[in-house]
């Protein structure tokens, strides 16, 4: 798949909160992703196995989801970025507005990096 036809299926899938089917479907083995340095409680990850871990234990700690949203991506080469954002009540806290941009690198029709800047 070109990086233009992983950001649509990315799109489409996001529209229904299918993040598994994301990873499963367009994330290669060997993946990484990237978080910033100053956010307690999210950590980077390597490989496949630990993204999942990271995603499991991020919706392990909400308590309510009350919306969200992803907006179309921009591509550009082999780089596509998405603006994205929820609405979210975490354990122990009040609710809050999250919002973010996520750069996702393509490499061989599977996603190779995500990082993440909020």
């Amino acid at each position: 798949m070109t990086t233009q036809e992983v950001a649509n299926r990315f799109h489409e899938l996001a529209q229904t909160g299918q993040w598994e089917a994301i990873q499963d479907e367009l994330y290669a083995e060997n993946c990484v992703s990237i978080e910033p340095g100053n956010q307690p409680g999210m950590h980077s990850a390597e490989g496949i196995a630990a993204i999942k871990a990271k995603g499991v234990e991020m919706n392990e700690s909400v308590e309510t989801m009350h919306g969200g949203f992803s907006n179309p991506p921009i591509v550009s080469g082999n780089h596509f970025a998405v603006v994205m954002g929820m609405d979210v009540t975490f354990k122990g806290a009040p609710r809050m507005q999250m919002d973010e941009i996520a750069v996702y690198h393509v490499a061989d029709g599977k996603i190779v990096k995500e990082q993440f800047f909020y």
